[in-house]
């Protein structure tokens, strides 16, 4: 097959070849040598690359519906605007002992793509731009996007797990009810991200920027939110202003967090660490009437949780269920944990300066060592089971 006066079939060097709007429709091209060639708005529809090499080819708003790009190395490529419907990227039908590279897309460039149901299964996208991409339905299960640029990109319906996406920026990402399940999010960027109804079990946001974040409802159980340790600086996890209503966060670890002015009524919070987590400002009241649970008032549950040393300062934890918490050492002062249940509670050395316990129950809490100064205890039930006056 000639085209364009160049010999189109399997391992054939096609180095800096210009294919630009040639058509390729059902070409076999595996395992031929594309290095630098450019392949922009070429017709690729059912192409067989298979083990090609296409570094710093330029696929620019190339057609690869249905290519087979299964273990192609497209590091650098740039496939802005590409429309890869349905291509397969997967390396799963690869023999090992073949020697061939898994899917390489590493650094390639695809800005507004289409990847609507494409199979970027175990695919290597490290510092690839997916910027305004259509990920609808794709297939990233085990993908590495490391760093990647995700930015207005839409990845509905998409499946993540087990993906890769420590330093990728997501800000402004919609992941509604998106699987990332034992995702790698550590130091991503998910300011305003929205991932209402997501299911974010076991996933690790270590010094994430979740900024004004929604997880409306989401499954974050047994994930972790802590503070990033280590070199070259320390990252707090920014939850500041996130909205957590309704989500699930049982066992989570939010440990020196950054959950100031976040909205986490009526939340799960039982056996979740929140030692040493900024909270100041947060909601931890009761959620009312809220159409997706119908339930009448949902409270938020902090049974068991680790809230040591954290800064719950002018926190609303109205109604919030603190049974057996661990509070020593916390920041309560003008918080309001009226009609809230302490029972139980450790609350050694707490400064509850100015807090409002108006009907709370503190029935066999440890309060030694705490500070009341100021507090309202009207109709409190106190540790002893009397009632203050």
């Amino acid at each position: 097959m000639i085209v364009d006066g160049f010999k189109i079939e399997p391992q054939q060097d096609l180095r800096g070849a210009n294919l630009g709007r040639a058509d390729l429709s059902g070409a076999n091209l595996t395992g031929a040598n594309l290095t630098d060639a450019n392949l922009a708005c070429a017709n690729l529809v059912g192409a067989n690359l298979t083990g090609a090499n296409l570094t710093d080819a330029n696929l620019a708003r190339a057609n690869l519906v249905g290519a087979n790009l299964t273990g192609a190395n497209l590091t650098d490529a740039n496939l802005a605007r590409a429309n890869l419907v349905g291509a397969d990227i997967d390396d799963e039908q690869i023999d090992v002992d073949d020697d061939v590279d898994d899917a390489n897309l590493v650094g390639a460039d695809l800005t507004g793509a289409n990847l609507v149901g494409a199979n970027l299964a175990r695919a290597d996208l490290t510092g690839a731009n997916l910027a305004g991409a259509n990920l609808v339905g794709a297939n990233l299960t085990n993908a590495n996007l490391a760093r990647v640029n995700l930015v207005g990109a839409d990845v509905d319906d998409a499946n993540l797990k087990g993906a890769n996406l420590a330093g990728a920026n997501l800000g402004g990402a919609y992941l509604v009810m998106v699987d990332l399940v034992f995702v790698n999010l550590m130091n991503a960027n998910l300011k305003g991200a929205n991932l209402a109804f997501a299911n974010l079990m076991n996933a690790n946001l270590e010094g994430a920027n979740l900024e004004d974040a929604c997880f409306y409802f989401a499954n974050l159980s047994g994930a972790n939110l802590s503070a990033l340790y280590g070199d070259p600086v320390d990252l707090e996890t920014n939850l500041s202003g996130a909205d957590l209503s309704g989500a699930d966060v049982m066992g989570a670890n939010f440990m020196d967090a950054n959950l100031s002015g976040a909205n986490l009524s009526g939340a799960d919070l039982s056996g979740a660490n929140l030692s040493g987590a900024n909270l100041s400002g947060a909601n931890l009241s009761a959620l009312y009437g809220d159409p997706i649970v119908r339930e009448e008032r949902r409270d938020t549950n902090l049974t068991d949780a680790n809230l040591a040393r954290a800064n719950l300062a002018s926190a609303n934890l109205t109604g919030a269920n603190l049974t057996g918490a661990n509070l020593t050492g916390a920041n309560l002062t003008g918080a309001n944990l009226t009609g809230a249940n302490l029972t139980g509670a450790n609350l050694t050395g707490a400064n509850l300066t100015g807090a409002n316990l108006a009907g709370a129950n503190l029935l066999g809490a440890d309060l030694t060592d705490a500070y009341f100064t100021g507090a309202i205890l009207t109709n409190a039930t106190m540790p002893d089971g009397t009632i203050h006056a």
